[in-house]
């Protein structure tokens, strides 16, 4: 083990400005104009989103941003790998969590970024690529029936359960996520605009707004003391 690094999981969302939280994630990098691997698996490698997302992360900061590509049947796996292993952080974007997830154990880079983290790069995400990097999540088998629920691992880089930009819907997938796990078990709520800030030993800090926090209590999801910023 080799000095992981602190995770930074960004809700983004409709409106968000990642300006300061993307610079915090630089300061964290620590060297100047860093190479950032790009993994759009939840999303398909839609190049609209790596344009933007890629415009997003510039604003903060000089840096190389590079597509590794995973999610089509012809990717070239070996150059993935290679952009991934030589770069000083790896962003994780957002669409689909259950999808991205498939596509990452089908590749077979589950282990791959788990050493990446060991061996002290940073991690950052934003919306599903946030989940994604946290411990698990939730999927229903049938959408109509809520008895289908079941939890599914991510890659727990970040050792949290989490939802992003869900405040609108109350919460609601993170709210069953939780209702699965056991008593006294924690999610983060992470609102638009706003970052959790993972640290290796699980220590989590608000960034850029205030993140909402939520416990199991019996059979009941209640609202426990909120993160706040500084």
């Amino acid at each position: 083990m080799n000095n992981p690094r602190p995770v930074y999981l960004l809700a983004g969302g409709r409106g968000s400005d990642n300006k300061t939280v993307f610079s915090e994630v630089f300061k964290e990098i620590g060297r100047p104009d860093p190479v950032i691997a790009y993994v759009g698996a939840a999303n398909n490698d839609d190049r609209q989103f790596f344009k933007f997302m890629g415009d997003e992360i510039r604003k903060a900061g000089r840096c190389l941003l590079t597509h590794a590509l995973t999610a089509s049947k012809k990717a070239d796996m070996a150059k993935a790998r290679e952009i991934l292993s030589s770069a000083d952080a790896v962003f994780m974007s957002g669409g689909d969590v259950d999808a991205g997830m498939k596509i990452v154990e089908a590749k077979g880079l589950h282990r791959l970024l788990y050493e990446l983290y060991q061996d002290g790069r940073v991690f950052f995400g934003a919306s599903a690529g946030s989940i994604m990097l946290s411990r698990e999540w939730v999927r229903w088998n049938d959408p109509d029936d809520d008895s289908t629920a079941e939890i599914f691992p991510c890659l727990n880089i970040a050792p949290v359960l989490c939802d992003t930009h869900a405040e609108d819907d109350d919460w609601v997938e993170l709210k069953a996520a939780i209702k699965l796990k056991e008593d006294k078990s924690i999610g983060y709520g992470i609102p638009s605009g706003a970052c959790l800030k993972v640290y290796p030993g699980g220590e989590t800090v608000a960034l850029g707004g205030r993140i909402e926090r939520y416990a199991r209590d019996g059979h009941r999801i209640i609202r426990s003391d909120d993160l706040s910023p500084g």
